[in-house]
């Protein structure tokens, strides 16, 4: 059955009840059983277990290949540039601080493969308890819609040593965050343009960077992409 990203997400949260859900993480081998509990493979967990769940749920879905390449799931394996679901794990007492995208290849990849700009990204946010483990919330987002503005450049990043590596989520639940999410895919666009001009080894070669994704993503798509 071929469904929607929105329709998986009623389902998920108001149907299953996601929310609020218990397990324990342990590891066995032989006949040795051992419980974890560390952070470090919450992530690939709840993925797996998502999968797991797809399949319950009898939701047609195709694992991408390679798990290093985006997006972790096709949700219409028929047309691979529709229905792309992306999923997102972050520890509810610590904030989000998993990556969006490495930048460069996001910023490269957009300019002949806008279709990504509509992919969804199914947000798990978990507490941890010693082995236990819970989930406190779930969202289904757009890029821009977990991506902001921060004080450095347009859009937020992760630098190091005046280098920019992968482009980092806000606190988009928060009411108080300094930094709100972009109104609008256009509005991510224009920030990433601009991040991509102030940034010195993207600035030579952006001048028509911006043009090329909305051309791209009407041909694509046959919409427009343009500020509210």
């Amino acid at each position: 059955m071929i469904i929607s990203a929105q329709s998986l997400f009623d389902r998920i949260t108001k149907d299953y009840q996601i929310i609020g859900k218990k397990g324990n993480i342990k590891f066995t081998l032989s006949d040795i059983t051992v419980s974890i509990k560390t952070k470090d493979s919450v992530g690939n967990l709840l993925q797996e277990w998502f999968k797991a769940w797809l399949q319950k749920s009898d939701i047609d879905f195709e694992e991408n290949s390679n798990t290093q390449k985006f997006p972790d799931f096709y949700l219409n394996p028929k047309n691979k540039k529709t229905d792309l679901l992306e999923i997102k794990t972050f520890d509810a007492d610590n904030g989000p601080g998993f990556d969006l995208a490495n930048f460069d290849s996001y910023c490269k990849s957009i300019e002949s493969e806008a279709f990504r700009l509509d992919s969804d990204y199914l947000v798990f946010a978990y507490q941890m308890d010693k082995s236990s483990i819970s989930i406190k919330n779930v969202w289904l987002k757009k890029i821009w819609e977990l991506s902001c503005p921060s004080g450095t450049f347009p859009v937020k990043v992760q630098e190091k040593k005046n280098i920019i590596y992968n482009l980092r989520p806000g606190t988009w639940y928060s009411e108080r965050a300094k930094f709100k999410p972009f109104n609008n895919c256009f509005d991510f666009l224009t920030a990433l343009d601009e991040t991509r001009h102030k940034y010195p080894p993207t600035r030579s070669g952006n001048a028509h960077w911006l043009d090329n994704v909305l051309k791209n993503y009407e041909a694509q798509t046959g919409r427009t992409l343009k500020s509210i």
